[in-house]
């Protein structure tokens, strides 16, 4: 694993259409918003969440750079500064039958209004391509609800093959898993 970064360390990317940095405060309100919302968590555990969790989802994902050199970033729109939503690497360490092991897990998540736009593609592609020149990782997985099609086509078309199935708190999951170009 590479060394944890200082905060300003903590990398930018841009895309054609897109903006993904770290997380900050300021970004607090949006994200509570979007988490708030039933569209955004039907395939992510289900339930909305509340002010309290998003915090502790943000400092998670802080933590996350902090210990491991590679966490969440925050998507915004380039030409708006509208956020988009999150995407990142993360080891969460899950209770997952069968385990992932030392396996980066790659996730995102959008707001509404993003949705359908390729924007999830974009970044995760944007991602992918830092952990492969940066992180060097062999693999990373992600892990997608059955019902969730339209993540398991951004998972496709990001290189993701369905390698299985787990269970993770009582609930079916697909495993992708993608080897580095």
């Amino acid at each position: 694993m590479p060394s944890p970064p200082t905060r300003s360390a903590v990398p930018a990317l841009e895309t054609d259409r897109l903006v993904l940095r770290p997380h900050v405060a300021g970004d607090f309100a949006e994200c509570v918003a979007m988490w708030s919302d039933p569209r955004v968590t039907q395939h992510v555990g289900g339930q909305t969440l509340s002010p309290e969790e998003v915090w502790a989802r943000m400092l998670r994902y802080a933590g996350l750079w902090a210990l491991l050199g590679f966490g969440y970033w925050v998507v915004r729109e380039r030409a708006s500064g509208r956020l988009v939503g999150e995407v990142g690497l993360a080891d969460f360490r899950r209770d997952l039958v069968p385990p992932l092991g030392d396996v980066p897990e790659v996730g995102w998540v959008l707001a509404p209004w993003a949705h359908g736009q390729g924007f999830a593609t974009e970044a995760v592609r944007a991602v992918l391509g830092w952990s492969d020149g940066v992180l060097r990782a062999p693999r990373t997985a992600c892990l997608i609800a059955p019902a969730n099609a339209a993540s398991i086509r951004v998972a496709e078309k990001c290189g993701f093959r369905q390698a299985g199935d787990a269970s993770h708190r009582g609930l079916e999951t697909l495993v992708f898993h993608r080897d580095a170009t």
